[in-house]
């Protein structure tokens, strides 16, 4: 702004002031342009970003020291709980172990004892299930194994939950297994709390099975668990089989008629086991005692025997000799 009486600003000075600024537009313009064009900021960047990133380490080396040892702090505890549950599982299975050691000892015995069949050991083949049918008079189903691979008619079946059922036929590369709840299949059953025996038969439902002809005085209750007993030697012994769930009369009121829900899971299984008794090779019963070795010297013994004899029977003939003489 011009004041009275002073002098006016010279053109030279006022555009002094406004060319460095249009110098500065037009390098500003120039570099816009080229950067659009073939990127010169992106690869300044990209260098000043990798002399920069030194920088950003430094800065950020204490909050990584801080996480570092927050996680090493929390693995270490986690995994010194982890480890004390492993030790006290360990330990809690290896009483477990001990304990049932010792009742496989204690059966041992008593099947001596008693004696009971000893020297069975259990085979188990795993299958897969290809096809099923739940038909009320018809509930079986189809294996993906078959004779050649060792899969025999007869053979129990079982699954997670208990006794499932046993194989009834076979091909080369299938085979075809009754289910429990057929109503043409029976296994030998026992309650495991009071040791009675009796037979479970299917009944065409996947949730039941019927136990008849059970005596009103047998010692049998809701809730007991059946297992298998073992007679028949196809089913093997102790194997769940189901659990009571009601008594009731039967039509002559002399009997009592148990309903049971079967253990094994009929419509859920996707692969089952096949088992079956194998007799070990070792034979049984004490070993036949080896042929008596022939005594040294008994040979040289009979000679001499021999010898004398045949002396004995010249020195008869001798003395008979001269009494025929004396005689004639």
């Amino acid at each position: 702004m011009a004041y009275p009486g002073s002098p006016a600003a010279r053109l030279s000075e006022s555009a002094g002031g406004t060319l460095p600024l249009l110098a500065y537009l037009a390098l500003a313009t120039l570099l816009m342009v080229g950067d659009h064009r073939g990127g010169f900021a992106n690869q300044a960047r990209q260098k000043l970003s990798v002399l920069a990133e030194p920088v950003w380490w430094l800065a950020d080396a204490p909050g990584r020291l801080v996480e570092a040892g927050r996680e090493l702090t929390s693995s270490r505890g986690s995994l010194l709980a982890e480890n004390e549950q492993l030790r006290r599982e360990l330990q809690v299975n290896a009483s477990r172990l001990h304990r049932m050691a010792a009742v496989a000892e204690e059966n041992q015995r008593l099947r001596e004892l008693l004696g009971g069949t000893r020297g069975y050991r259990l085979t188990a083949q795993l299958v897969g299930i290809i096809d099923i049918d739940l038909d009320p008079t018809r509930q079986r189903i189809v294996l993906d194994a078959g004779a050649n691979d060792g899969v025999r008619v007869g053979q129990a079946m079982i699954d997670a939950g208990g006794v499932l059922g046993q194989v009834v036929e076979t091909s080369p590369r299938r085979a075809t297994a009754l289910l429990v709840t057929d109503p043409e299949h029976a296994v030998p059953v026992q309650v495991a709390r009071s040791g009675l025996r009796t037979i479970a038969f299917g009944t065409g439902r996947s949730d039941r099975l019927r136990l008849p002809n059970i005596p009103q005085s047998a010692d049998i209750r809701v809730g007991d668990q059946l297992v298998t007993s073992g007679i028949g030697g196809r089913f093997p012994a102790g194997f769940p089989v189901g659990v009571v769930q009601a008594l009731e009369p039967d039509d002559t009121r002399l009997f009592v008629v148990a309903q049971a829900r079967p253990s094994a899971f009929i419509d859920r299984s996707l692969e089952v086991l096949l088992v079956s008794n194998a007799v070990d090779e070792a034979d049984v019963g004490p070993p036949a005692p080896p042929p008596p070795a022939p005594e040294a010297g008994a040979g040289d013994a009979e000679a001499p025997a021999a010898s004398d004899g045949d002396a004995a029977a010249s020195e008869a003939a001798t003395d008979a000799a001269p009494r025929d003489e004396g005689q004639r």
